[in-house]
């Protein structure tokens, strides 16, 4: 049952809990807030359906309207949603301390996971420490760096797969390709292994986190009525239940594996990131086997899927704009050599191929709302009260396609960049791709290894052309929404060898 049809039905229901809330409103008073200008609520559903099929869409037309901190009544929730750089900013980083805690939808909280997940858990005790393993020692540059060869051995091992496709004249689909690397790039870099060995096991694995995304980024009436929750009307709890056990179930085989290894000998010669993490459950209550699935569970979850749209995403653009394309190459070429792949140590000769990662998030931003987040105490921002347990989303969409930051917003133009301070670490609010503040994504570091060395190498391993003699025009780009805002239609292309 799609989201809309499922509100409509359980419109009668919904009544009876809006009565119910009318006769509470009566007997416990309110205070009187002093909310951001929104749109006028519908009794008893508030905004629902203005959200549509591509809410950073419809949001960002409201906010036209409304200004860019505007307030909507989500059935019960009431929600503030912040379309622009400057009031990001009074989230991200001045009202940070207040304004961090998550707004946990259902289908994150199954099975317990949002008591253990790093991206979801409350400002506490086990987060700081958990945030704190991550930062100093699962991705500082040393360990990344000390891990560096096996992503280049997963790098080759991509390149020869397209190789033999260009061969043929074959086209690959970019996304399921890239996924299937990135799984591995990440299951060696934690577990020394390829999770994935075969396309058609990727599809499976790509398939599998997708919905587990899919299903966390859909619109559900149980997280807008709070009653509801019990009773599941759309069936997400049920299936992302399934969903998150199975990945869970995954990672358990790994860890036990490997400790009867550990047990077996004292010794294991790859030193993983499992390894540290398991070295670090010794002395570090805070860290232990429970905690490893769930930390597995988010890395490869938010990990694969941004990464693989982001991909898809750039190579798109670099298809439909040939004189960019040429502009990527022609670096390459210079500093690195015709044909040869990226390492990882070539990163930052690399202004151009940089420029056009920040142009792909800025114009296709992987998470367009980031992760919700909720008011542990009433904030004032711009003389207008964002009340305690309100849901803040930041449409990082619409901020970056703000015509009074960017020239030419919806122009796709690395060279915006070139010359620029601006980057996507946190600091800089008309770019926060991977979120700002205490709450930025703890693994921004290896996401940009890996986006530079699969973009790069796809780029100077090869020529591209589409299929079926399609011209760039033709190319659909559309997108679909979810957590992450993936590319409607794959993206099929034929790797051709370099002339």
């Amino acid at each position: 049952m799609d989201f809309v049809t499922c509100t409509l039905v359980l419109l009668l229901t919904c009544a009876s809990v809006h009565a119910l809330s009318l006769l509470l409103s009566r007997i416990i008073a309110k205070p009187n807030y002093n909310l951001p200008p929104g749109p006028s609520p519908i009794p008893i559903i508030g905004n629902l359906l203005e959200l549509g099929e591509k809410p950073h869409k419809s949001l960002a037309k409201l906010a036209k309207i409304h200004g860019p901190l505007m307030s909507l009544k989500l059935g019960q929730i009431t929600t503030i949603v912040i379309s622009s750089a400057t009031m990001a900013k009074e989230v991200l980083q001045t009202n940070d301390q207040f304004l961090s805690n998550r707004n946990v939808p259902q289908s994150v909280s199954v099975l317990n996971h949002d008591h253990y997940s790093l991206a979801f858990l409350p400002i506490s005790p086990l987060w700081k420490e958990l945030r704190k393993i991550c930062n100093t020692q699962l991705f500082s540059h040393k360990s990344l760096d000390s891990s560096q060869d096996v992503r280049c051995k997963k790098m080759q091992q991509f390149l020869n797969d397209i190789h033999q496709s260009s061969q043929i004249g074959e086209a690959i689909d970019i996304g399921t390709s890239v996924f299937k690397t990135t799984i591995n790039f990440l299951s060696n870099t934690i577990f020394s292994m390829d999770l994935i060995s075969s396309n058609g096991a990727a599809g499976e694995f790509k398939d599998l986190v997708t919905d587990i995304t899919k299903l966390a980024g859909t619109p559900n009436v149980a997280d807008f009525f709070p009653l509801l929750k019990m009773l599941d009307p759309q069936g997400i709890k049920r299936r992302q239940t399934k969903n998150v056990r199975k990945i869970l179930d995954i990672f358990e085989d790994l860890i036990n594996q490997r400790l009867k290894i550990r047990e077996g000998t004292g010794v294991y010669n790859n030193k993983d990131m499992l390894d540290a993490m398991l070295n670090i459950s010794k002395e570090n209550e805070f860290m232990d086997k429970n905690i490893i699935q769930r930390l597995s569970h988010d890395l490869f979850v938010a990990g694969t899927d941004t990464t693989t749209s982001t991909l898809e995403w750039a190579m798109t653009e670099l298809i439909r704009n040939p004189e960019i394309m040429k502009k990527a190459k022609k670096e390459l070429e210079q500093i690195i050599g015709r044909g040869v792949p990226v390492e990882e140590s070539n990163i930052s000769k690399l202004p151009y191929l940089e420029a056009t990662i920040k142009e792909t998030l800025r114009l296709h931003p992987p998470v367009p709302f980031l992760l919700p987040r909720k008011a542990e105490r009433d904030v004032e921002i711009c003389g207008y009260s964002i009340p305690k347990d309100a849901q803040i989303l930041v449409n990082v969409w619409t901020i970056c396609r703000d015509p009074t930051l960017w020239e030419n917003p919806s122009l796709f133009s690395p060279e915006r960049f070139l010359g620029s301070e601006i980057e996507f670490k946190g600091r800089n609010f008309e770019l926060v791709p991977f979120g700002g503040g205490r709450r930025i994504c703890p693994g921004l570091q290896l996401a940009n290894r890996m986006l530079m060395l699969m973009l790069g190498s796809l780029v100077n391993s090869f020529d591209w052309e589409l299929v079926d003699g399609m011209k760039f025009e033709d190319i659909n780009m559309d997108d679909k929404f979810g957590i992450t805002l993936q590319k409607a239609q794959p993206l099929r292309i034929v790797p051709l060898k370099l002339k």
